[in-house]
């Protein structure tokens, strides 16, 4: 059952990753997600349904339009496969449990809000603060079909005791740390604070860790300077990411180094 839902994640990844290709493109410029059509950005002609299947149709087009011929970016099936590969892991490591479906809505934020932050260097109020709504309403099922009240409880904890802390980074220190890393952060909370507090403190310093690795592989490659604006969502979605997957490990190996067996 668990190989069978970890499929079915990865097809629906699929799908759901070429709608976030619209997301993506679109969200930032103040678009309609449904109207017009799809449609190519070179020559505006409509995306006809075989030519908008999943992966498939980018290679079967040789990463160019059908009418003019003008090349297709690769990002576009790259994201479709980055979000099949999400979704089929973050199955596989929930498995059938009932938060499923709030994880895997979590790692389609994750996708979208990624792109865009190394595209804008913004994360859009119109993805994340919905997602503090459709993230407890996907998480209050599972409470209730037998999690018990308590994770529920700690992930509202976790979500106010993130964002104060981003918060007070961002009001003490505003040129590292913009508002919409601030409310990402709670969100994060309440996803990280659902799996435990081991969860929290792995994911949230593991973005910093990530982030400065990111910053330091810029400066050293000559991409970025040190006063060039790095957007750090993207590490605190990655942060997070890692936390759900291997937060316990993570935490027992630090613990060990803390305490070593005799």
């Amino acid at each position: 059952m668990d190989t069978l839902v970890t499929v079915l994640a990865g097809l629906l990844g699929l799908l759901v990753g070429s709608f976030l290709n619209v997301v993506i493109h679109r969200v930032p410029r103040a678009e309609s997600l449904l109207r017009p059509g799809s449609h190519c950005p070179a020559c505006s002609t409509p995306i006809r349904p075989w030519q908008n299947v999943p992966v498939l149709s980018w290679l079967a087009l040789r990463g160019r339009c059908a009418a003019c011929r003008e090349p297709i970016s690769a990002r576009y099936p790259l994201v479709e496969l980055a979000t099949a590969l999400l979704f089929a892991a973050v199955a596989a490591r929930i498995g059938t449990a009932p938060e499923l479906p709030a994880y895997l809505y979590l790692a389609a934020v994750a996708v979208a809000l990624s792109v865009i932050d190394l595209d804008v260097h913004r994360l859009p109020d119109v993805i994340v603060l919905p997602s503090y709504a459709v993230g407890a309403l996907l998480l209050a099922p599972a409470a209730a079909a037998g999690a018990g009240w308590t994770p529920a409880l700690r992930a509202l904890v976790a979500m106010a005791v993130l964002f104060a802390f981003y918060f007070a980074l961002a009001w003490f220190y505003p040129g590292g740390m913009g508002f919409g890393d601030v409310k990402l952060a709670g969100l994060l909370g309440l996803y990280l604070g659902w799996l435990g507090w081991s969860a929290v403190v792995v994911g949230t310093f593991a973005a910093f860790l990530l982030g400065g690795l990111a910053g330091a592989a810029l400066l050293v490659t000559g991409r970025a300077g040190r006063k060039t604006a790095v957007p750090f969502g993207p590490a605190m979605l990655a942060g997070a990411l890692l936390a759900l997957f291997a937060a316990g490990p993570i935490a027992a190996w630090y613990g060990g180094l803390l305490a070593p067996s005799a």
